[in-house]
């Protein structure tokens, strides 16, 4: 084998050094992607004597079972219910976690205005990462944001939450058609093939409008499952726990189930 140069072999080990600095920053990159910083230490918590809510920091949050997180929204949801929320300073929960976050929870939940996670759980910043899209269905992007808060920023609980009187359900009911929203109606039509119901199988009847949006949630967790291989296997070691809800608007309850 011919003998390589003095110069030759600088060149590749630069090659090799400089390859080597790439690959350090693109895991950087990664690690620090949509304000996560996995390297950080924990947020730092408020003051001795401070009354008001502490952000949810790493710690706590990896010390927690997915049904204490779960159990944690049901008691915020009881407080949502009953007006006693917790105090908060929002603008000192966002500079207390700007240098990490460590949401316990992702949320799929639709786009209707009267049914934000942080307010009908009595979350803070920094608590919940959120999903929302009309009808609560799932797609391709979807699916990659939920595998970036659980697989990567640790996240226990994978939630998809629909909600009474759905537009979106409606919708698909009554078989509406307007641009790409087309597509998306599209996806509740198998909920409303399968869901059992007796009565009036129509728009205007509400009670089967919640009827379909409850078998809308069911199977849009399937189609989680069915469509990340990573959610799937995080679930199947029991790192995460996929669960249902229906927020009632007339009540603020929000019922957990599947």
């Amino acid at each position: 084998m011919p003998r390589r140069s003095r110069s030759s072999l600088s060149s590749q080990s630069s090659r090799r050094q400089l390859f080597g600095s790439a690959i350090g920053s693109a895991a950087v990159a990664a690690t620090t992607c949509c304000g996560l910083n996995l390297t950080a230490a924990s947020p730092q918590r408020f003051g001795e004597g401070d009354s008001t809510r502490l952000p949810l920091d790493r710690a706590t949050r990896d010390a927690m079972t997915p049904d204490q997180i779960i159990a944690r929204a049901v008691e915020g949801n009881r407080r949502f219910r009953e007006g006693t929320q917790q105090s908060r300073d929002l603008l000192k929960e966002l500079k207390r976690t700007s240098g990490g976050q460590a949401p316990a929870a992702v949320v799929l939940a639709c786009i209707d205005s009267r049914a934000p996670a942080e307010f009908i759980f009595d979350l803070g910043l920094g608590d919940v990462f959120n999903c929302r899209v009309a009808g609560n269905v799932e797609n391709p992007d979807l699916l990659g944001s939920m595998e970036f808060a659980t697989r990567l920023a640790g996240a226990k609980v994978v939630a998809v939450l629909g909600h009474s009187a759905c537009g979106a359900v409606q919708g698909a009911i009554a078989g509406a058609e307007l641009g790409n929203l087309t597509q998306l109606l599209a996806k509740i039509r198998p909920a409303i093939e399968q869901a059992e119901y007796a009565g009036p199988r129509t728009a205007e009847n509400l009670e089967f409008v919640d009827v379909v949006a409850r078998k809308n949630v069911e199977l849009t967790l399937d189609r989680i499952r069915s469509g990340s291989q990573v959610i799937s296997d995080l679930e199947k070691s029991n790192s995460i726990k996929m669960i249902g809800g229906f927020f009632e608007l007339s009540t603020g309850e929000v019922d957990f189930f599947a």
